[in-house]
């Protein structure tokens, strides 16, 4: 009896090393020339909104949760783009543009009483505005409803390059992206997207 215990818990560890192994992987990326936007996150797209407003915003966040963001520090008229990485995705999150980081502006994640159900639940995020050629563009790094841990590897007045590490979120988690309306988008709801290697939009 002892044996088979001691054989189900070597399993276990077994399993739970080649998780982890494969959650904190960092694989090389070929970062695309030219003038675009890339992915800042391994994942799939579920969400593509175009917001006409300087309104604040709520992105939900899957079944659990939801973060709040403005969208006037980019521009009057915005594509807001989600992108979901599941526990089994690549969680180093890139520039999506070149430029220089303008302003880092970090949460925690908060709860309130769940007999208010609109304030129940809020996410930890972490938003990177990047000032870039084409104008601002915003990053923003939302945890997971159990993980919330959000690390930043940049600092603000920072140059970056296009396709560069700038954080990484652990578990199961979402990177949405808040660019101008003057692009032209590539990809579509469902796409399978990798950070810093497919390209997110155009530019005109």
């Amino acid at each position: 009896m002892l044996g088979i215990v001691l054989y189900i818990a070597l399993i276990f560890i077994l399993l739970l090393a080649l998780f982890l192994l494969n959650f904190y992987r960092d694989p090389e990326r070929k970062i695309p020339k030219g003038n675009n936007i890339v992915s800042p996150a391994d994942g799939r797209i579920i969400r593509i909104i175009k917001i006409n407003s300087n309104e604040k915003i709520k992105i939900k966040k899957g079944i659990l949760g939801k973060i709040e963001t403005l969208t006037k520090d980019v521009a009057k008229e915005c594509y807001l783009v989600s992108i979901f990485m599941s526990p089994f995705d690549v969680h180093i999150n890139r520039a999506p543009i070149d430029g220089k980081i303008k302003k880092i502006k970090y949460e925690k994640g908060r709860f309130f009483s769940a007999f208010n159900f609109e304030k129940s639940l809020k996410n930890e995020k972490n938003e990177i505005l990047i000032e870039s050629k084409i104008g601002n563009v915003k990053a923003i790094q939302i945890a997971g409803f159990l993980a919330r841990k959000i690390k930043c590897f940049v600092k603000e007045n920072q140059k970056i390059n296009k396709g560069q590490k700038i954080g990484a979120i652990v578990l199961g988690s979402q990177v949405s992206l808040v660019i101008p309306a003057k692009i032209t988008l590539k990809i579509k709801i469902g796409d399978k997207v990798k950070a810093g290697s497919t390209i997110i939009a155009g530019l005109k």
